[in-house]
């Protein structure tokens, strides 16, 4: 049996601020040159949901258009998978608040692994559907990091670590995952290195400072997450190609987690990836966490044939990484 996307969409919060304006609100009185935090990360603007907006909002939106465009009902869903790295709280699962506002009725449990949340969820789905656990999957993300950004820094040691939240934005995504005639998920990958969990993330809110605001924010060491991804991402790419034969003219789109422009730029440079086959989205829309690859796919959908092929390249604190291969149906 052959399982594959039959539907997707993304949802953005109406909101946007510019990176000037975010660097002027959280460094103001900091000896910070105007317009570093843009020319830094290559990030010009960044939805931002609204104060009453959240994580299940965002998914619930982008749900509910998939459902539209494929014409599926809610009621046939049999799996939904809420797979992000932001929730609503941390107990019930926020996949209950998406199905509650979706009207469905299927097995419904919360997917999460940072960035490589939503990759790992359509792994899952698709898993569930070969195994005859399931057989149509709705799989969301709605991702609300920029509430992680440190909302004033207090000098410039702190700066150091609060800075990869500044590439935050909010979005959401979703999937529906079924059984297909031909093509669909035709390879998965998966390299992962744990120990590097303590080189980025949110640590609070679980058993280790479960009431520290100061642990809500995004703490990490960029460059360190950065290297790390390098020495351990081209492999991966290249056990792909060796596995499948496929090379970059195989594929239509390349769409691969952004964190930040020049992060990309080097991507491009270590993999030898053609620049036509990505999707940019990180100048105009931030680091999405794990929407970034549904945004991106999203927004390509349309200019996708039948028989044309999508590498999907995810990576992930703790740190992760994942590949995903789909044949359009």
């Amino acid at each position: 049996m052959n399982v594959g996307i039959t539907g997707v969409a993304y949802a953005l919060p109406a909101r946007t601020e510019l990176t000037d304006d975010l660097q002027q609100r959280v460094a103001d009185g900091l000896p910070v040159p105007a317009g570093l935090f843009r020319r830094t990360t290559g990030i010009v603007r960044r939805h931002v949901a609204a104060d009453h907006e959240y994580a299940s909002d965002l998914a619930v939106d982008a749900a509910t258009k998939v459902l539209a465009e494929t014409g599926a009902d809610p009621l046939d869903v049999d799996l939904l998978l809420f797979a992000s790295a932001t929730r609503d709280m941390t107990e019930p699962a926020t996949a209950h608040i998406v199905q509650a506002a979706l009207g469905s009725r299927g097995h419904a449990l919360d997917v999460t692994n940072a960035c490589n949340s939503f990759l790992n969820g359509i792994d899952l789905a698709r898993s569930m559907i070969l195994a005859g656990r399931a057989r149509k999957a709705l799989v969301v993300t709605g991702e609300t990091p920029t509430r992680a950004m440190r909302p004033r820094l207090q000098g410039l040691s702190q700066a150091r670590t609060a800075f990869a939240g500044y590439t935050f934005g909010d979005a959401g995504a979703a999937v529906l995952v079924e059984p297909v005639g031909s093509g669909g998920i035709l390879d998965v990958d998966t390299e992962t290195h744990s120990e590097h969990w303590e080189a980025g993330g949110i640590f609070g809110g679980g058993s280790r400072h479960p009431r520290s605001v100061e642990h809500t924010y995004f703490t990490g060491d960029g460059a360190k997450l950065r290297t790390v991804f390098e020495r351990i991402g081209a492999g991966l790419i290249e056990r792909v190609a060796d596995r499948t034969g496929w090379g970059w003219d195989d594929y239509a789109r390349v769409l691969v987690h952004q964190v930040t422009l020049p992060y990309l730029e080097r991507f491009v440079a270590v993999t030898g990836v053609p620049r036509d086959k990505l999707e940019v989205t990180v100048d105009e829309l931030g680091n999405m966490a794990s929407a970034s690859i549904g945004v991106q796919l999203g927004r390509v959908r349309g200019e996708l044939r039948a028989g044309d092929r999508v590498l999907m390249i995810g990576l992930g604190g703790g740190v992760s990484l994942m590949t995903m291969v789909w044949e359009v149906s």
